[in-house]
């Protein structure tokens, strides 16, 4: 069974992506630490990360450099924090979350409340820096 990523991918749910290649997508997360919380994920379903192959974890981790890089550019943070739990989703995923504190990625802390119009432009910002 698809999981809710992979109907990302195919368009069959909305989300507020920033990029895509032939393996990799990137959309931010509906439900953000901080603004401009991305989540990167290979486009071939797999629950664990350190099941991929290696070029394929490769590529992924390359995939979030780029990202990460444009999400500095746009964002206002000391770093881009990175975190792979795997727990949510059984599609490997990594957290990119714009960071001034460790404690910026509890991720047991309240979500951050953002307008659809606020996900649109933070997505287009990132997207235009790639």
């Amino acid at each position: 069974m698809a999981t809710i990523f992979s109907k990302i991918i195919a368009g069959e749910i909305p989300c507020y992506k920033i990029a895509e290649t032939a393996d990799y997508f990137a959309f931010l997360d509906i439900r953000p630490l901080q603004k401009g919380h991305t989540l990167v994920i290979p486009k071939r379903e797999n629950d664990y990360i350190f099941d991929l192959e290696d070029e394929e974890l490769a590529g992924l981790m390359v995939f979030a450099k780029r990202i990460a890089k444009a999400m500095k550019q746009v964002l206002p943070c000391d770093r881009i924090g990175v975190s792979v739990i795997g727990l949510e989703v059984p599609h490997t995923h990594v957290h990119l979350v714009p960071i001034q504190s460790i404690g910026d990625m509890d991720f047991s802390k309240p979500i951050s409340d953002l307008s659809p119009d606020d996900f649109k432009q933070i997505a287009t910002q990132i997207a235009a820096k790639l």
